[in-house]
């Protein structure tokens, strides 16, 4: 395990999941909201997203957790483990609205500076919007690794767990 694709619907535990795998592994863990965003919630252009990905991606080792399609393709070609969190709509809500309120006004760690958590009615919006089409693209993902792939669908905290337990 040196190059470790994470992906999962919002709330299912992909930041904290890199982050426990870190410790675990030494691999040195990347948020695609890093990427994604800038300070202030600004939205980084995509050339540059890209660019930063493919950076990451082009590296010997690393734990990558997060979605950005453009690189998908190629961040499959270069990983050797993908972890799809595969989480029910409620679990993940909860999770959600619960760390908005845990770190409401502050910035995650998995977030650049100056993002501080906050309510966002467009973000609960595209949750419920893309909770059947989200979650068929990460079965598509899994569906599209290469036979060195190994892949992991967890569907639920306790398998996550044993996951982490054989780490």
């Amino acid at each position: 395990m040196k190059r470790v694709m994470i992906i999962g619907q919002p709330g299912s535990g992909k930041s904290t999941l890199a982050r426990l795998l870190g410790q675990k592994t030494g691999l040195p863990v990347h948020h695609i909201d890093q990427i994604h965003w800038m300070s202030g919630w600004n939205e980084r252009p995509k050339p540059e997203k890209i660019a930063m990905a493919l950076e990451v991606q082009e590296s010997d080792a690393w734990i990558l957790e997060g979605g950005l399609a453009a690189t998908k393709d190629h961040r499959l070609a270069r990983c050797d483990t993908l972890i799809n969190l595969d989480f029910q709509l409620p679990l993940r809500a909860w999770r959600v609205a619960k760390r908005t309120l845990l770190h409401y006004g502050k910035t995650r760690p998995d977030l650049p500076d100056n993002c501080p958590e906050r309510f966002s009615l467009e973000f609960w919006t595209w949750i419920w919007e893309t909770r059947q089409t989200g979650r068929h693209a990460n079965l598509r993902w899994m569906a599209e690794a290469g036979p060195n792939v190994t892949v992991h669908h967890l569907r639920n905290p306790a398998q996550v767990r044993r996951f982490l337990q054989t780490v």
